[in-house]
């Protein structure tokens, strides 16, 4: 990318696309375009289509979607499939008529199969039923995904998409109903240590296993992939090492500072046994992750203690 092309940023105000601000701004990218949900509503093709054509961005970052944890996929399932649907359709369309040069479109990594073999590569995408409980998000992240492909297939396009693992870090969601696991155990074990709890109780048996990426340096995977020119294949961003939940939960009640049990309730959800992404793709082209999970814990919460709190 050129240092004064003009970069659209959307969901720039989200976890993921404020971290990618941060990065474009600390190699020298100026010229972003962002716009809060109130400016420009991307389920809307009316107003998509008309900021396209009077803003001509060169490059997108397809950063914005409805997101949540089990419980909220659970409970919203039409919202999570339709929001997103519009919001890929009228970008990705609007990329294209309006001649962006690479848009890059932040996929999933529960677009793979529940029972796919670990760790996932990318070459597992429908080979399988998905994890029942979050399949209409799944399923329209796989739609993004196809669009990307098609619309490379058929008009030479340079569209890629990127699958993340668990992410968290600066600006994550900590509503304890709609948050993903990692930030709502922060939470958790805050207010249990500040209410002087001797127990918290953690959702599901604390058996699955999970990956996490801290939110800075998925920002720098994107911005490099987004500067391969000419590379197109979709690919999994991630660390290639997973925890048990019940092992992260310790973690995080130590960099809290809560001494008190930890008590795990298996009438509740584990969601996919297990979820790994093969990143031996991604260090092929010459990236790897640097950020450390106590790292990342640690700095995810001084964030939290700081705006919060």
């Amino acid at each position: 990318m050129e240092q004064d092309a003009k970069i659209y940023v959307a969901g720039h105000r989200g976890l993921v696309g404020s971290a990618i601000v941060r990065q474009l701004r600390n190699q020298g990218y100026e010229n972003l375009l962002l716009r809060t949900r109130v400016e420009l509503d991307l389920t809307s093709q009316l107003e998509v289509r008309g900021f396209f054509r009077s803003e001509t961005p060169d490059y997108v970052f397809l950063a914005a979607a409805k997101v949540g944890g089990i419980h909220a996929n659970d409970t919203y399932p039409a919202d999570f499939i339709v929001d997103n649907l519009a919001i890929e359709l009228n970008v990705i369309r609007a990329a294209y008529k309006n001649g962006v040069k690479r848009l890059l479109f932040l996929g999933s990594s529960c677009i793979y199969p529940k029972q796919a073999p670990q760790p996932l590569r990318e070459e597992y995408l429908l080979t399988g039923p998905l994890e029942p409980t979050n399949e209409p998000y799944a399923v329209a992240k796989i739609a993004g995904i196809k669009m990307c492909e098609s619309y490379n297939r058929q008009y030479g396009s340079e569209f890629v998409s990127v699958m993340p693992t668990n992410l968290y870090g600066p600006n994550d969601n900590f509503d304890l109903e709609n948050s993903h696991v990692l930030p709502a155990l922060i939470r958790k074990f805050h207010e249990a240590k500040e209410r002087g709890d001797d127990k918290v109780i953690v959702w599901g048996t604390g058996s699955p296993r999970r990956e996490f990426l801290y939110v800075d340096d998925m920002a720098a995977a994107c911005v490099f992939v987004m500067n391969r020119d000419g590379y197109t294949d979709m690919v999994n961003i991630g660390v290639g090492e997973d925890v048990r939940i019940s092992d992260l939960a310790r973690l995080v009640g130590e960099v809290v500072g809560f001494e008190g049990e930890i008590v795990f309730d298996p009438g509740k959800p584990d969601g996919t046994p297990r979820k790994l992404l093969d990143v031996s793709r991604l260090q092929a082209l010459g990236w790897s992750a640097k950020t450390g999970l106590r790292e990342g814990i640690e700095e995810t919460y001084r964030w939290y203690l700081k705006n919060f709190v």
